[in-house]
């Protein structure tokens, strides 16, 4: 029985996370849970699967999830805002924790549960986007598992996984990325998209904050840092691919041209599972890859001029120290501000890139110095909070 905790159990990984954890209540027990907003579902996540702990944003949040346990007679540990994500981390029954939390809020209980040492589940790219290299030596010290829930980054563990950690024999990395809504659209069309057009991913079922990163392509660039940290690979060993049709999530190229790939449908649930089961599969009754029927598979190189986004965090990873933490805490907020309706699709990617030109490089900054810079950013582009759905 491995027990889990779920930081973000309301949002889209949460709930997939808790439906693979229903179709196997045999091998899975929750301890805690974490929502932000969304406290109705919470309340369905309680009656399901009796936590332990859950935590909840607010005081009156905390008010009406207690309300609501009395009614049912249940006791559970009401924790509260991030203190309580702290709290959850430092859990010592829990063997993983699930963080699917959005943004860098997850860093600090990431942190800490790894001190604790709790296996990772990362659905979170910008924790090591803007703080890698103190998770990925922390995680080292302590001998603690981080498996990414990405697709692409679950299928580069898988294709690596016969190479028993030595990484001499590989060429690059090859993450492939959808090219999200507007692959094909032309650029100066981009002043007319709407907040609905950019939520439509053609492939995934995803939150708000991550399908506009989709469709900017800075979610690509924070998978390439984030698989520079993850499997500790140079950025010129690092590719993408448009691959429109995610069949093929990722790739791994070897120095005698040959490749391996990891295929399957678009369903996060195959990632999740593979994160809850590490290192065994199982049967699920989730839809099959039948090769017959797939489509036809293209590639393209990415245009880097209509999504510039890509090349700017290809830059920032580059220049490591406070840029990459720069980059993600201006693309968050001002995500935010497309997704508030107060800026047009088009002008995300000349503030991100505004805001990066302005950055003051600090060397190997701490977690404190990440937060600092990260909190100042945030509430000078939005000084109301951040806004993802």
């Amino acid at each position: 029985m491995k027990r889990i905790t779920i930081l973000g159990s309301t949002g889209s990984i949460g709930k997939q996370t808790l439906e693979i954890v229903a179709q196997f209540p045999d091998q899975f027990k929750v301890i805690g849970l974490s929502c932000h907003r969304q406290i109705e579902t919470l309340k369905s996540q309680i009656l399901q699967f009796k936590p332990q702990y859950v935590a909840v944003h607010s005081k009156s949040d905390r008010e009406e999830v207690s309300q609501f346990l009395k009614r049912y007679k249940l006791k559970i540990d009401i924790l509260v805002g991030n203190e309580g994500l702290i709290a959850l981390s430092r859990i010592e029954s829990t063997d993983l924790m699930i963080v699917a939390i959005v943004g860098t809020a997850g860093i600090a209980p990431t942190f800490e549960a790894i001190g604790n040492g709790i296996s990772i589940g990362l659905a979170c790219k910008e924790v090591l986007v803007s703080a890698g290299d103190i998770i990925m030596a922390l995680a080292k010290k302590r001998k603690v598992p981080i498996l990414p829930i990405d697709s692409e980054h679950s299928a580069i563990q898988h294709c690596l996984s016969g190479v028993s950690g030595d990484m001499s024999t590989i060429d690059r990395l090859i993450l492939t990325a959808s090219g999200g809504p507007f692959l094909n659209r032309p650029k100066h069309t981009f002043s007319s998209i709407t907040r609905e057009e950019a939520l439509n991913h053609p492939n995934w079922k995803m939150g708000s904050k991550i399908s506009i990163d989709s469709a900017t392509m800075m979610n690509k660039g924070l998978e390439v840092i984030e698989a520079h940290h993850l499997f500790q690979v140079p950025y010129s060993k690092i590719e993408v691919i448009v691959h429109p049709q995610s069949i093929i999530h990722s790739m791994v190229a070897f120095d005698d041209g040959t490749l391996l790939s990891q295929m399957s449908l678009p369903d996060m649930r195959l990632p999740i599972q593979a994160v809850l089961t590490y290192p065994k599969r199982c049967n699920n009754p989730w839809p099959k890859t039948e090769l017959a029927t797939l489509p036809p598979l293209t590639f393209q190189k990415p245009d880097t001029n209509q999504f510039p986004l890509l090349k700017l965090a290809y830059e920032c990873g580059e220049k490591g120290g406070i840029y990459p933490a720069v980059m993600n805490a201006a693309n968050e907020a001002i995500v935010s501000q497309f997704l508030n309706g107060d800026i047009q699709f088009e002008h995300i990617f000349d503030k991100v890139t505004q805001v990066v030109e302005q950055c003051v490089q600090v060397d190997s900054p701490s977690i404190h110095e990440i937060l600092a810079i990260d909190k100042e950013i945030k509430d000078r582009l939005c000084p109301k909070n951040l806004t993802y759905v």
